[in-house]
């Protein structure tokens, strides 16, 4: 039998994949996922094992980064869990109101847990919405960079 250190390793992998591409469904548009659900062949059959619904949840925070937590307010977010013909279970925890949106996170989480469809459907959709969030972030960063102030090499003008 082997180590528990040797079993874990493959679950690990498999969390922290699925991690990623839970965040990449949570924060890419409805409309890219939609896209990506017309592209599907066969169309996926599936029951709501919870249907999308909208609740309340506590963003905490720390002071400074380093400090004590504290709640700093409460945001609006959508859930939703699926299961596939075959019994695979998918979630989707989505920031806002759109149901949709937690639904078809939801949908692509238990698709992407196939061993056999997964990569695939991880390289023709995750991969393209990852590098989407990707440009995003860096032309916001650019756009931010632009407007920044140095005020330490600002020379005073003389009295």
């Amino acid at each position: 039998m082997k180590p528990d250190s040797d079993m874990k390793a493959p679950m690990d992998r498999l969390t922290r994949a699925r991690k990623e591409w839970m965040g990449v469904l949570a924060r890419s548009g409805t409309e890219s996922l939609e896209a990506a659900y017309a592209r599907l062949d066969p169309e996926p059959r599936f029951d709501h094992l919870r249907p999308p619904e909208v609740g309340m949840a506590m963003v905490r925070a720390r002071a400074e980064a380093r400090g004590e937590r504290f709640n700093l307010g409460e945001m609006t977010m959508c859930r939703c869990s699926v299961r596939l013909a075959d019994g695979s279970v998918g979630h989707g925890f989505v920031a806002g109101r759109d149901r949709r949106h937690a639904e078809l996170a939801a949908l692509f989480d238990a698709l992407l847990q196939d061993p056999d469809s997964g990569p695939a459907l991880r390289r023709a959709v995750i991969d393209p919405l990852s590098a989407s969030l990707a440009e995003g972030r860096r032309e916001r960063a650019a756009k931010t960079a632009a407007t920044r102030v140095n005020f330490f090499t600002m020379v005073r003008g003389e009295d």
